[in-house]
């Protein structure tokens, strides 16, 4: 793609990155509030019948994705005009949605600045390997990826790891302020949430927030997995690497229901959104329907998006996404002496 037409692209998608004060808003009442209705009917459900109480907290979990989305377009700065008031929203939406903003906020910066770039992987994405790389691996390094990239682990054992630890605790080279965030958001959640245990009891507690959080992080890995993982999907090395070819290419469009695309907070244009951080989720629809070219993306299905859990590799070489069964016999193979 040429520079002008990049330039070109980018002056299409410019008018849709202004965030509208009214629809921030109404986004926050229609998303908040329910959530806290389903949750209350939840915890007054358990009194008839857990099996009443479980499915009214897996569709509050369905809010919370919503919340989250939120909380997302904070830490680009694209939900409120005013940075203050993206910082004060996005840290409340972090305690409901147990991410610490500031932190969050720098690690998805370097994800968007770095998606698709096989030279700079590491930093708030999905552990990807190329084939050259799993077969120079050794067997215990192997078996590491396997586990992980295993629909059990990532979507059994990773909303756990996710929700209990990665997001609990700092990098090392975070800055005080980032530092000081997410110690405000534990300090925000042990508060929170041992009030609810008095009020309501552990078991309660555990079964409806429980619940709620894991079913949430579920689909939020689900969400972020699918987007980026699609059968040829866009990976360069750095000399190759481009911005808005990663975002177009290596970003699907998941044409979701319109009751999950409102739900979801419209994240299914997943490509627009790489384009253009800026752009506010209730606008992404608008950008993606009055640009022609950024219609070209991957489009995928709720259906045809399961085929991404049989991706695990990608092939640099032919810029697709394999399965360990494509390089079985690759691993027999005795590696190259180094000598």
């Amino acid at each position: 793609m040429s520079k002008e037409k990049i330039a070109q692209l980018r002056k299409h998608v410019s008018p849709f990155e202004k965030a509208d004060i009214k629809a921030s808003i109404r986004q926050m009442i229609n998303t908040i509030l329910p959530f806290l209705v389903i949750w209350f009917l939840a915890y007054q459900a358990l009194h008839v019948s857990a099996w009443l109480a479980v499915p009214l907290a897996m569709i509050a979990a369905g809010f919370v994705v919503r919340m989250f989305i939120i909380f997302h377009d904070c830490t680009h700065g694209s939900f409120f005009k005013n940075k203050k008031a993206n910082a004060i929203v996005g840290t409340i939406t972090g305690v409901l949605t147990l991410f610490p903003y500031e932190k969050w906020k720098r690690e998805h910066a370097i994800h968007h600045a770095s998606s698709g770039n096989l030279d700079k992987r590491g930093v708030g994405d999905i552990w990807v390997m190329t084939i050259e790389e799993c077969i120079a691996s050794s067997k215990w390094t192997r078996l590491k990826y396997r586990l992980y990239r295993n629909p059990l682990v990532m979507f059994g054992l990773g909303p756990l790891l996710l929700i209990l630890v990665t997001s609990r605790f700092n990098r090392k080279d975070a800055r005080k302020k980032e530092r000081l965030n997410t110690y405000l958001i534990n300090v925000s959640l042990i508060v929170l949430y041992g009030l609810l245990i008095y009020w309501i009891g552990w078991q309660a507690f555990l079964i409806i927030q429980g619940t709620t959080m894991f079913t949430a992080g579920v689909l939020g890995i689900w969400l972020f997995y699918v987007q980026h993982t699609f059968e040829d999907s866009y990976f360069e090395d750095e000399s190759e690497w481009d911005y808005v070819k990663a975002a177009i290419e290596g970003s699907s469009y998941y044409e979701l229901p319109k009751i999950l695309q409102w739900v979801t907070g419209n994240i299914g244009f997943h490509h627009v959104h790489h384009l253009s951080p800026r752009v506010p989720n209730y606008h992404l629809e608008k950008a993606h329907v009055s640009t022609p070219p950024l219609q070209k993306a991957t489009t995928i299905g709720l259906f045809s998006s399961l085929k991404s859990l049989r991706y695990k590799l990608y092939d640099a070489k032919n810029k697709t996404f394999v399965t360990f069964q494509d390089i079985k016999h690759l691993l027999r193979e005795p590696k190259p002496s180094s000598l």
